[in-house]
């Protein structure tokens, strides 16, 4: 079944589609590459970007325990004659010095079933590429907290780098949580949709 990837150069980039490489930095995957990987069954793999409006930004920097570093956020949706097979958040986090780029891919509830580094920037912490690291994900909700040496065991040397993943995975599985399937925990939260939902080609995402 061939797999057909709506993320042309008008859909959202990673850090690794752009810019010059410093001297250290190592790009494993693109955009592209990463979906394919995730998703390799799938009809189509389509995108939706999410404005965040006053309300939402309250609501994810309650959940999350910081505010937002963007204004937007794009999660991408993965689908088979128009049922939903999983998410994917292409995000940065912010290692010891430089950001991490990184993937994760979520089951179409939103648990966390795969994490990939897509480009590495430091030079040296790059142990948490490691399958074994990785794999401590998989399974994971927005309900685990990710904590470091509690939930998630760090990788001997490339501690930050650990910790830094740990909050990027969280952060996505409340970004799917929130956005793409319009749950919240937050008792006092309103139920209102996403604002500002806008894409170049959207995907179907049930409610």
């Amino acid at each position: 079944m061939a797999l057909v990837l709506a993320v042309g150069t008008a859909a959202p980039s990673a850090r690794a589609d752009s810019g010059a490489a410093s001297r250290t930095e190592t790009s494993y995957y693109t955009t592209r590459d990463v979906l394919a990987q995730f998703f390799p069954h799938s009809e189509h793999v389509g995108y939706r970007t999410f404005a965040l409006d006053k309300s939402m930004r309250a609501r994810l920097a309650q959940r999350l325990g910081y505010a937002p570093a963007r204004d937007k956020y794009t999660i991408f949706v993965a689908t088979t004659h128009g049922q939903i097979d999983g998410y994917a958040v292409v995000d940065d986090e912010q290692g010891l010095h430089q950001p991490i780029t990184f993937a994760t891919r979520l089951s179409p509830r939103g648990m966390v079933e795969r994490v990939e580094i897509m480009v590495y920037r430091e030079p040296r912490g790059d142990e948490v590429r490691d399958p074994r690291f990785r794999k401590q994900f998989q399974g994971k909700t927005s309900q685990d907290p990710l904590r470091l040496n509690h939930d998630i065991d760090a990788v001997s040397g490339a501690t930050v780098s650990s910790a830094s993943l740990a909050v990027g995975v969280r952060r996505a599985t409340i970004l799917v949580e929130e956005l793409a399937l319009g749950l919240s925990t937050l008792a006092s939260a309103p139920a209102a949709p996403p604002a500002g939902d806008h894409a170049a080609r959207p995907a179907p995402v049930s409610r």
